[in-house]
């Protein structure tokens, strides 16, 4: 085997990450907190005009963004890990097929004991088919893409169109009444919480099947494309097109936004096939906004870069924090939060993720879940501290520890 050959860290895909996951955990905590908002439905708490000015802010700059940035990274990161595996001359499909095996492992087990939501279990899934067309020409993986985008969105409008929603989606009355069915399980102990999680199964993999599945694999191939061609490796922050994509991004996705909110949200399937549609030219808005920040002012991409090397420990420790927090089994603050107060917790628990992000990986090279995932990816321990300075580092990633100095 030949010896890896060290390589720089791109900090601009790190620090795009932390910032999706501020939003992707912006969205989960509110299912983490209440069992009204799963249920489609408005706790009857919190209606003041405050509550739902939040709630209205949330749904035009939050709601479904970050989940399409989320999958975009995760197909760039798919290119550096083919890379990493070239570099160390090894097969490149045992390595992810173990990666895919662990992450659906994980996502099942924080699905049953940690948060219904998950996502990582549909990654593992779309991950497959990511596999099997790595090889496509860009051409290509642009049009799988595009068609699979256009699938969703005419399903989602047939359905609109089509489908009668109060056949399978109950009355207002009978949803509030298990929306306070579903918070009074989340204050319960164990059995009440895995309980709630499971009974949430049927639609969680409808949804995965139906919108999250497919807009997941159609991001993954532009994120791939996009890291064959190292979209973010060389990004100066004045490049013209950052500012086209801002002023067509912002106008079109924060329109978008609008009608979703404005419309009800998931509570429509019409105003969520806008914003499946719309969300990810808002998502491009955000990035092109934050690589400009970041090279003006590089302490931004300094704190949010930790976390985004450690995502997938900060995102199984936010389903831990928000069980702790919220459900029986700790402090059982679940449906005492209004809008507001949650988005205020949000900020808080983000801001000690940066700080620990930080802290922990100037002595390691990895988050605990990272470490392990790779671990199982490559088939050997990988190396966990920071290497003193002056030494070569021995696994595949050595610019995990190399600051770049752009």
């Amino acid at each position: 085997m030949t010896t890896p050959t060290p390589i720089r860290r791109v900090l601009d895909v790190d620090a795009i990450r932390g910032f999706a996951l501020f939003g992707i955990f912006a969205v989960n905590v509110t299912f983490m907190a209440s069992g009204y908002p799963g249920n489609l439905v408005t706790d009857p708490d919190f209606r003041s005009g405050l509550d739902d000015a939040v709630r209205a802010l949330s749904s035009v700059l939050i709601d479904m963004k970050f989940y399409v940035l989320f999958s975009f990274l995760f197909g760039y990161s798919f290119t550096l890990q083919m890379d990493s595996a070239r570099r160390a001359d090894a097969a490149f499909t045992p390595r992810m097929l173990r990666r895919i095996g662990g992450l659906f492992v994980l996502g099942a087990l924080h699905t049953v004991f940690l948060y219904g939501g998950d996502i990582l279990t549909t990654y593992a899934v779309a991950c497959l088919a990511l596999l099997l067309l790595r090889n496509v020409s860009d051409r290509t993986a642009l049009r799988i893409a595009a068609g699979l985008y256009a699938v969703v969105l005419l399903s989602l409008v047939s359905s609109a169109l089509l489908v009668d929603r109060s056949a399978f989606v109950p009355g207002e009355a009978e949803a509030l009444a298990n929306g306070a069915e579903s918070t009074q399980a989340l204050l319960g102990g164990w059995g009440d919480v895995i309980g709630e999680h499971l009974a949430g199964l049927p639609l969680l993999l409808l949804q995965a099947a139906t919108l999250q599945g497919p807009t997941a694999l159609a991001l993954f191939l532009l994120g791939m494309v996009a890291g064959r061609g190292q979209w973010l490796a060389h990004v100066t922050g004045t490049e013209p097109v950052l500012r086209r994509i801002q002023w067509t991004g912002f106008p079109i996705g924060l329109l978008g936004g609008l009608v979703y909110a404005a419309a009800g949200g998931n509570n429509n399937t019409f105003a969520v096939a806008v914003s499946v549609a719309t969300a990810p030219l808002l998502a491009a808005a955000y990035v092109a906004t934050l690589l400009r920040v970041m090279h003006r002012t590089p302490a931004v991409r300094s704190a949010l870069a930790p976390a985004g090397r450690a995502s997938l420990t900060n995102y199984l420790a936010q389903a831990a924090i928000g069980l702790v927090v919220f459900t029986g089994i700790g402090f059982g603050l679940a449906g005492t939060f209004s809008p507001l107060a949650l988005f205020g917790f949000t900020l808080a628990v983000f801001a000690v993720q940066l700080l620990i992000s930080a802290v922990w990986l100037r002595h390691f090279r990895y988050g605990p879940a990272e470490w392990a995932l790779r671990w199982l990816t490559n088939a050997r321990r990988p190396a966990c501290r920071v290497p003193a300075p002056g030494t070569v580092p021995t696994d595949a990633e050595p610019a995990a520890a190399a600051p770049d100095r752009r």
